[in-house]
């Protein structure tokens, strides 16, 4: 996936720490949001926008969408921070025949059903299936909050 500098899953989508810490870090000119909810409603869209820093393009699109701009290549020339809010979005991009390599998890959230697996990561069962699933395909699945964070393999917590 030319042009895609990183790919995280982080349930808050983009917020301070992504617009200060890893957008700016990673020098992005461009922060895609994958999400059909977020991208069918405007207002969630306008709220997203105005989190991203100025100077840094959005894109807040649907699965479908995306990757159909990927595989044109449609970012190539860029460098992009992709963000999704669960697992699944990307095990799917995979299964679209998407080239993903590394994933970030940063944060998803307590919330009924879910088990705690290392702190600001909780799953419920199937987003934990999801990335055995990134795993099994070979996908390199890290944990790291923040830039300063050291790297680790996420399979580590899903013990």
């Amino acid at each position: 996936m030319q042009g895609f500098v990183n790919i995280r899953i982080d349930d808050r989508l983009i917020h301070g720490q992504v617009a200060t810490r890893w957008a700016t870090g990673l020098r992005v000119n461009r922060i895609m949001v994958i999400d059909d909810e977020v991208a069918n409603d405007s207002v969630q869209k306008s709220i997203l926008r105005m989190a991203a820093p100025s100077g840094i393009s959005t894109s807040i699109i649907t699965e479908e969408k995306a990757i159909t701009n990927i595989q044109a290549d449609k970012y190539a020339k860029q460098r992009v921070l992709l963000v999704v809010r669960r697992p699944k979005v990307l095990l799917d991009l995979v299964n679209a025949g998407l080239d993903i390599t590394k994933i970030n998890v940063g944060n998803m959230s307590n919330r009924e059903g879910t088990v705690q697996v290392k702190k600001s990561v909780s799953l419920l069962p199937e987003e934990r299936a999801d990335l055995e699933a990134l795993i099994a395909k070979g996908v390199d699945v890290t944990a790291q909050m923040v830039p300063d964070d050291a790297e680790v393999e996420m399979s580590k917590f899903l013990k």
